[in-house]
């Protein structure tokens, strides 16, 4: 209740605006990245500054690491090979190779951009969807956008998702959208749970379409199989939100968010959402 400065560091943690009226000491809130877990009108009106880099150059280089290394440990079926070899069994199944393959990227962003260069030198196809404003700045980079929607989820051997939970993304994958994709394809998912239709994934992969998952994030956090069913799914690679947790990337997290501390201390705040706290 004393606080004087918070240090955020995930979105799941809600910072409302009857929270913030409880809280008459606390004068600013410094982070990194997007903050739709934070009343920045509550902030305003409670005279507390927010503060945060967005980075706007450097994307995070570990989700997409990560969402890569989902790719790769999933078709060529990694953790069940380890699995079968510490059983002291030798080879189980044949798995897949990524050469001459296609990706589906949903959004166009910068994450997304990463995955596509990890993709080209892979000798991958390369092909997108995202907001009809995104996929105008694709189609003006030169990027192969697909003809629609329908051809986006049907025609890819993986896609990954990588958009921004909003309230106009919550639930924008459907169940309508997965029930189109091939029944050998990958669907990964480092971004939010909820940018999918609730049970629409553990539905659609029990249907068998799409016939895998490769996921990293929940409705539920944290969580296990109990609260997360998708989790037990023998046809799912899950991983416990790590997508942002590296060494490389906490560092640059925590740099970013005390330089803002340092500066607000300083009495020359920097990477201001609501400036007017602080009279413009």
């Amino acid at each position: 209740m004393g606080a004087y400065a918070k240090v955020s560091i995930r979105e799941r943690t809600k910072i409302s605006g009857a929270l913030l009226d409880r809280l008459p000491n606390l004068k600013l809130i410094s982070q990194r990245s997007v903050w739709p877990h934070i009343d920045v009108e509550g902030c305003t009106r409670n005279n507390v500054l927010l503060c945060s880099d967005m980075h706007a150059d450097a994307p995070s280089f570990a989700t997409a690491e990560l969402a890569w290394g989902m790719i790769l440990a999933s078709f060529r079926q990694i953790p069940q090979q380890q699995a079968s070899l510490k059983a002291r069994n030798w080879q189980m199944g044949v798995g897949r190779s990524l050469r001459g393959r296609t990706l589906g990227l949903y959004g166009y962003g910068r994450i997304a951009k990463a995955l596509a260069d990890y993709a080209g030198v892979f000798g991958m196809n390369v092909v997108w969807w995202a907001s009809e404003a995104g996929r105008a700045r694709a189609i003006a980079d030169g990027a192969n956008v697909a003809e629609s929607r329908e051809a986006f989820f049907s025609e890819p051997d993986i896609i990954s998702l990588h958009i921004r939970l909003k309230p106009d993304t919550t639930g924008a994958i459907t169940a309508t959208d997965l029930s189109q994709m091939r029944p050998d394809a990958l669907l990964v998912n480092t971004s939010r749970a909820q940018l999918i239709q609730p049970d629409a994934l553990l539905n659609a992969l029990n249907a068998g379409r799409p016939g895998f998952a490769a996921v990293d994030v929940y409705e539920t956090e944290p969580g296990g199989p109990t609260e997360n069913p998708i989790i037990a799914h023998p046809n799912v690679l899950a991983t416990p939100h790590i997508g942002y947790v590296a060494q490389d990337e906490y560092n640059l997290q925590f740099s970013d968010i005390f330089d803002q501390i340092a500066a607000y201390t300083a009495g020359s705040p920097i990477n201001m959402i609501n400036p007017e706290v602080r009279g413009g």
